[in-house]
């Protein structure tokens, strides 16, 4: 992953990061560096609906975050404006990908509450003595494989790496034809305790699993949290909250996780 090559391309006010080929691998609209460009990218931030978060300047969850992949640094730049009290650690294995992000996408500095670590993210997961709240991951080669962040193995670890109330989001591309077995393997590693939001027009499916307390909320919350966080963020996921009452993942109008 250390030759990964680097492209960058811009059209109608959208800056894009890609790894040598056609694929999209992060956006940044230029006027707007802290908004999430990409449709994934916002459903991953629906984890700040399924937990207790709001409002996100009174220190509430998620305390400590850890990014994995970082691409474009969409993700890793809207936790680091918009949850202060955070402190987040992201794990990219490619050094170019963090240079180009620093370049092109305004990648925050690294202070007390946000470095960046360059290595690999199962590694990281297996080896580190941290635990955290929130987990996002979101990392493929030039060719949409996530490798060893597709397996059982790495899910079952980065279980272990959860607070009592942890949360992960993981990117998975739809359409790839081992899209279900890496669903199933999520699935298994968390016995059950998982959810697939319905695929995006990408293509890209984001999928969440918990431990801790179940989560069930009806969707009438759903709602209001999202009305919530749209207020504060300016990150609109009701459409979100209406594509998964429209493809039957709320059954009886409630959300269990």
């Amino acid at each position: 992953m250390n030759d990964i090559p680097i492209d960058i391309s811009e059209e109608a006010g959208v800056r894009y990061l890609h790894f040598g080929s056609e694929w999209v691998q992060g956006a940044m609209r230029i006027r707007k560096p802290y908004a999430l460009e990409l449709a994934y990218t916002r459903e991953m931030m629906a984890g700040l609906l399924l937990r207790e978060a709001l409002p996100l300047e009174a220190g509430q969850w998620p305390k400590r975050a850890l990014v994995i992949g970082l691409g474009a640094a969409s993700v890793a730049k809207f936790l680091h404006h918009h949850c202060p009290h955070a402190r987040i650690d992201v794990v990219e294995i490619a050094p170019q990908v963090v240079a180009a992000a620093r370049q092109f996408f305004r990648l925050p500095p690294q202070d007390a509450r946000f470095a960046i670590h360059i290595g690999d993210g199962a590694d990281w997961v297996r080896e580190a003595d941290r635990r955290y709240d929130f987990v996002l991951v979101d990392g493929f080669d030039p060719k949409a494989r996530a490798g060893a962040l597709d397996t059982e193995p790495f899910h079952r670890a980065l279980r272990e790496r959860l607070t009592e109330n942890g949360l992960v989001a993981a990117n998975l591309f739809g359409r790839s034809r081992g899209y279900k077995a890496s669903l199933e393997r999520i699935f298994r590693a968390f016995d059950d305790r998982a959810l697939a939001f319905p695929s995006c027009d990408s293509g890209n499916v984001v999928a969440f699993a918990a431990v801790g307390e179940p989560i069930v909320l009806p969707v009438a919350e759903l709602r209001a949290r999202a009305v919530a966080l749209k207020a504060a963020t300016a990150l609109d996921l009701l459409p979100t909250v209406t594509r998964l009452e429209q493809a039957g993942s709320l059954p009886g109008g409630i959300l269990h996780l």
